[in-house]
């Protein structure tokens, strides 16, 4: 148990009712969860005001309140704490009831539309090759060490974050490598952890369901490297135009990579296949196992935390040669037909027109490129046409179909898709709302030595649909067609 006021160290209190030194057992924000002596904060959400709820929280048990507004009945032999913003008073309330835990390793966050699962998980598995022991926060899952946790957001709530670096503290984790997501930034849920250092991949087109404009989206970006501390660094990509506001604020040590700018860390591609890409990285030449010019940076990026960290540079190169792809991450299968099958999560404008061009790069005029593509339901809906623009375009043969529908109609969600096809392209497409239907029938169409492209997905191993979760796994379900295929 901790005591109240050791809790609250560095939240901005606006009123206390009662005693601050009454001893809580934990924090919840669900007041379905609280028990006996915990402390429950009251978060204003979209959809569902925590406020409302206080009531129940001390039937439950609660011994303390902290909330934005004060209830208009004050229980007796409660404490109740007024702060400003809730959520900002749980991550630093999060970050002080585990010990500040951020703060006894090196924290190292990435941020950008595309490439933070991709960098974030290379990283980890680079120092891990290395022999240090090492903790990875990712949309996929999240790693302390070997022992896997499957995740369940980009950004963990700050209770979750907080938990899970407390653990790292006990198992001697030395580095840890996070995704940081506009909704983790936006939502508070990174305050009051300390940084050794922040990535910035890229931005494009993306949560614009979620964040009003373009600029607001990238404006909360930018917060994270605003708030970096002088003895972190700040690593942007300089090809990228927002990467001098993401560098603007920061009081952090700046540092760039790029492929076509000037930059403190500079690439070329020399060799790019299917096998792997062979690149120069400041006058050294590696070879890697991953695909694709977004690949390059993605590795420069890599390199250069590494050598930010303090690993020796040609320790870094060797230990790059030996990476290998990101779970549905440009993942992909050959089959004894010589048909090609990738999966990839591209379920952006720009992610999709990446790796398409990279495939484009690659293939001959002689090989098909099938994609099979859809948009998620009660998400970022002007996304959709221009989904459906770059696939038509840059594709020989396109299949419109699911992704995760959610509670929206997927045949609206299908026809916005086809609005964005240009007319010279409609009859390279067609539409199969069945995702697993549309992937068999671009297995039925595809010749030896095509290739196929199963995008927005990626290392999803579900379909939601309706409130519900449905297994669906793209790799899986490919890999099955193809076998049926040799038969």
């Amino acid at each position: 148990m901790k005591v109240l006021k050791d809790i609250l160290y560095k939240v901005a209190i606006h009123d206390v009712v009662g005693s601050t030194g009454v001893c809580i057992n934990t924090i919840r924000f669900d007041s379905r969860e609280v028990k006996n002596d915990d402390l429950f904060v009251a978060i204003t959400g979209n959809l569902i005001d925590g406020h409302q709820f206080i009531d129940k929280a001390i039937n439950n048990g609660a011994k303390a309140i902290v909330c934005e507004n004060l209830p208009a009945h004050l229980a007796p032999g409660i404490t109740y704490v007024q702060v400003k913003n809730s959520k900002s008073a749980l991550a630093f309330m999060a970050s002080n009831f585990y010990d500040t835990p951020s703060e006894n390793l090196k924290l190292v966050g990435v941020t950008g539309t595309n490439g933070k699962t991709t960098v974030a998980t290379l990283l980890y598995n680079l120092f891990t090759k290395a022999g240090y022991k090492v903790g990875l926060l990712s949309t996929v899952k999240v790693r302390i060490n070997n022992t896997t946790y499957q995740a369940t957001h980009t950004t963990p709530d700050s209770l979750t974050i907080n938990k899970y670096l407390k653990e790292m503290n006990d198992a001697g984790v030395e580095f840890c490598f996070m995704e940081v997501s506009s909704h983790g930034i936006h939502q508070n849920r990174i305050e009051g952890l300390r940084f050794e250092g922040g990535i910035f991949t890229n931005l494009s087109h993306d949560h614009l369901d979620y964040h009003n404009t373009f600029a607001e989206y990238r404006d909360v970006k930018k917060v994270f490297f605003d708030a970096l501390p002088a003895k972190a660094f700040a690593l942007v990509n300089a090809d990228d135009k927002n990467a001098s506001i993401m560098l603007q604020n920061t009081k952090a040590k700046k540092y760039t990579y790029a492929l076509k700018s000037y930059a403190d860390y500079k690439a070329q591609i020399l060799e790019n296949q299917f096998s792997g890409l062979l690149l120069k990285i400041n006058e050294c030449e590696v070879w890697t196992r991953l695909i694709g010019k977004f690949n390059a940076y993605n590795i420069l990026a890599v390199y250069a935390t590494a050598e930010l960290l303090g690993l020796e540079k040609e320790e870094v190169l060797r230990l790059v040669s030996d990476l290998e792809s990101v779970s549905g991450r440009f993942q992909y299968i050959i089959s004894d037909e010589k048909i090609t099958a990738i999966v990839d999560y591209a379920h952006t404008p720009d992610a999709l027109k990446n790796v398409l061009e990279t495939i484009n790069s690659i293939r001959t005029k002689n090989e098909t490129l099938i994609t099979v593509v859809g948009c998620g339901g009660d998400r970022d809906v002007s996304k959709r046409p221009k989904m459906g623009h770059i696939a038509s375009a840059l594709s020989t043969q396109v299949i419109f179909t699911n992704d995760n529908p959610r509670s929206e109609n997927p045949e609206a969600i299908l026809k916005a898709i086809e609005s964005g096809v240009e007319p010279q392209n409609f009859k390279k497409t067609m539409t199969i709302a069945d995702r697993k239907q549309a992937i068999k029938t671009a297995c039925q169409l595809a010749q030896p030595n095509d290739i196929i492209l199963i995008a927005g997905k990626g290392h999803e191993n579900y379909q939601e649909i309706n409130g519900e979760r449905f297994d669906f796994d793209d790799y899986k379900i490919v890999q099955e067609f193809l076998k049926q295929l040799q038969k």
